[in-house]
């Protein structure tokens, strides 16, 4: 094995279609040499969220034109890259296959090995590619369809110690987003809002503390702040812009407790594992979240862990994460071939329980 790798990565398992290429010279720390991400936003707005067949069709139609920037702003061409990393799930499975049909063009085209990549795998390991932290780690994946706090010992060691049951924190900021009248993506929308409001005015549930475990819930949340608001809207006629604001901040602050104190009993579980590390890291688009930042480094300072947090552009969906996942997974001998499939479900750890059910197609979580 060559000891500089780049590999070229694809990402496009959601609404975000992009490409990256990655370079890492032995034990030195990787490089991102270009990222560019395509974004649908405009696509899906009059929706109220992501259309999985319009997603799917904008992937086709810019995944070469991602390739080709990503390749110029590096200043490589196809043939100096070791291998071709993508996305093989999980997501939206319309999305997922385009950017695996894309990789395995490529690979045919040019000789190049081809490898699938897990999209949690890509954010949990994003703290390895910003900041080379150590393994193991704990690492809390907070995005819009996923949640999970994971203690990770490799590129393909992860193992689960809680998430959550039922909605993620993401999907319950677009609900919430949805359900104030606010612009989708909701995180950034309700966190915007959130800051002239006040967190004390609504008091919102704080769920799953009543048990001892690191799972989690945020539907109950969601279905709070509707009853809240229609409740508002009964006594007043209307909300005022004071009464979303005050509402949004309630309902991020119910978040942020929930999220600190799971964090601090799967911090306990991780130190009982390895007390010498002591990192906790975070990851996800939720993650870009800044109270919810500052909330996860307050605790980790409770209990003098080191805190790490990727750039805001590394938290959510992207290429280069892609791409370093598949250079760790590349350099440990790990390769697919032209029989790699696409998977709209695919838990990290697999030897624990799914969390949200099975199906034909696999646990989905």
């Amino acid at each position: 094995m060559k000891q500089s790798l780049t590999l070229l990565g694809l990402e496009s398992s959601c609404d975000d279609t992009a490409a990256a290429v990655v370079r890492q010279s032995g034990q030195a720390p990787a490089e991102v040499l270009s990222s560019v991400v395509f974004g649908q936003t405009e696509l899906h707005s009059a929706f109220g969220g992501v259309v999985p067949e319009i997603a799917a069709r904008a992937h086709a139609e810019k995944l070469d034109h991602c390739v080709r920037d990503a390749l110029a702003a590096a200043n490589l061409r196809l043939q100096d890259m070791d291998a071709i990393a993508v996305t093989a799930g999980p997501g939206l499975i319309g999305g997922v296959i385009s950017g695996v049909m894309c990789a395995k063009g490529l690979a045919a085209a040019t000789g190049l090995p081809l490898v699938g990549v897990n999209h949690l795998a890509g954010h949990a390991l994003t703290p390895r590619l910003t900041d080379a932290v150590p393994y193991p780690y704990l690492m809390l994946l907070v995005s819009g369809g996923h949640c999970q706090y994971l203690i990770v010992r490799g590129p393909d060691e992860f193992k689960r110690l809680g998430g959550t049951i039922d909605d993620a924190p993401g999907e319950a900021f677009d609900k919430t987003a949805r359900l104030l009248g606010l612009p989708q993506p909701g995180g950034p929308s309700v966190q915007k809002e959130a800051e002239s409001g006040d967190p004390r005015r609504f008091r919102f549930p704080r769920p799953l503390l009543d048990r001892p475990d690191c799972n989690l819930s945020f539907s109950g949340l969601k279905t709070a702040l509707m009853r809240m608001r229609d409740q508002v809207m009964a006594e007043k006629g209307g909300l005022t812009r004071q009464d979303r604001a005050d509402l949004c901040a309630g309902f991020q602050a119910a978040v942020a407790d929930v999220l600190a104190e799971k964090t601090r009993r799967a911090i306990r579980h991780y130190l009982e594992e390895a007390p010498a590390t002591r990192t906790v890291t975070v990851a996800g688009g939720v993650a870009a979240n800044t109270a919810i930042r500052a909330m996860l480094e307050t605790v980790c300072s409770e209990v003098d862990a080191q805190f790490v947090a990727p750039p805001l552009a590394l938290c959510t969906d992207n290429a280069a994460m892609i791409a370093y996942a598949g250079l760790e997974r590349f350099r440990s001998g790990g390769q697919d071939g032209m029989d790699l499939t696409a998977r709209p479900r695919w838990p990290l750890d697999q030897s624990s329980p799914a969390m949200l059910g099975s199906g034909k197609k696999g646990a989905k979580a």
